[in-house]
């Protein structure tokens, strides 16, 4: 793997981001979203509206410039007033040329729409970095180029130039990076989890080291050395801000790429041991079958018969 663990989670989660349409509204209108559990992108290109969420009633005004991310797993409303009834997404008529719809009179308040495909991400590395609700703001320091990626994205969906699918597909996975960089730039709200301690700066020079080298068998004290903190000091802040601590994130991390591994190739079990940091085979498999549940050779069987409906067992995701 890499020393950048952002791009490592995105290359094992093998998440993709896909923004379908959009829409135009203004005067009175109110239409209720839900990502079927897929992650649910909003992205606001012009005006203001409100953001409802239906479970337990908060109220968002959202902005030109921001961008919200919802984990699918319940319903909201975007509207002009929270007193309007929505009309479900589902029922709104989009247009087959520009895939953008109308709400309402005029063009005061322009969005697009998307999901992050969650499908292939079965250690839910993705999902469980992220809160249920992420609101981000078009005053981040990272939100300008953002914005920009934005603009782009719908111009390439509303121009019907030459290669518009493609470019839009290209823009769109940019998306979902720039997404979790603004993450890292400091948002409230992180759950604890990999994502959240990448976003200290002090302790992203450990993960770096991990990520970098999965296979070593690393020392809590070269770790904290890494950070500039004392043993007591990083096992603490590191626990705090990821949920686990440093050598069972180390575990996770790697039971997460050998079960990839598993999933899409054929290298053997020995050979696959090895690559992850376990001098013997029976070590990494009775490893493996603590975080899984299953041993290796079962689990990859699991996998290819997954192609004829039967899921195999999903790791610990690496929090």
């Amino acid at each position: 793997m890499s020393a950048d663990p952002l791009s490592d989670a995105l290359a094992v989660a093998d998440a993709r981001c896909v923004f379908s349409g959009g829409f135009t509204a203004g005067g009175d209108w109110s239409v209720r979203l839900r990502g079927r559990d897929k992650l649910k992108i909003n992205a606001v290109v012009r005006g203001s509206c409100l953001l409802v969420t239906e479970d337990d009633g908060e109220v968002l005004r959202i902005e030109a410039g921001d961008v919200v991310v919802t984990d699918g797993r319940r319903s909201y409303v975007l509207c002009s007033d929270p007193g309007l009834e929505p009309v479900r997404s589902a029922d709104v008529t989009v247009d087959p040329g520009s895939r953008m719809a109308q709400l309402g009179d005029g063009d005061d308040f322009v969005a697009v729409s998307g999901h992050i495909d969650l499908s292939r991400d079965s250690g839910d590395l993705l999902r469980s970095a992220l809160p249920p609700l992420l609101r981000l703001r078009a005053s981040a320091a990272e939100a300008p180029v953002l914005s920009w990626l934005v603009g782009q994205l719908l111009a390439e969906m509303t121009a019907h130039r030459a290669g518009a699918d493609f470019a839009a597909d290209q823009l769109a996975q940019l998306v979902l990076v720039q997404v979790l960089r603004v993450c890292l730039d400091g948002t409230p709200g992180l759950p604890a989890g990999w994502l959240r301690g990448l976003a200290d700066d002090g302790l992203a020079p450990a993960l770096r080291l991990l990520h970098a080298d999965p296979g070593r068998p690393w020392q809590l004290e070269e770790l904290a050395r890494a950070a500039a903190m004392s043993r007591t000091t990083f096992a603490v802040r590191f626990k705090a801000a990821v949920g686990v601590p440093p050598l069972t994130y180390l575990l996770n991390w790697r039971m997460t790429l050998a079960a990839r591994a598993l999933r899409e190739g054929g290298t053997p079990v020995g050979t696959l041991a090895q690559q992850v940091g376990y001098t013997s085979e029976s070590a990494f498999s009775n490893a493996f079958k603590r975080t899984t549940g299953v041993a290796p050779r079962r689990y990859r069987d699991a996998a290819r018969a997954g192609a004829a409906g039967a899921d195999p067992a999903v790791p610990a995701a690496t929090r």
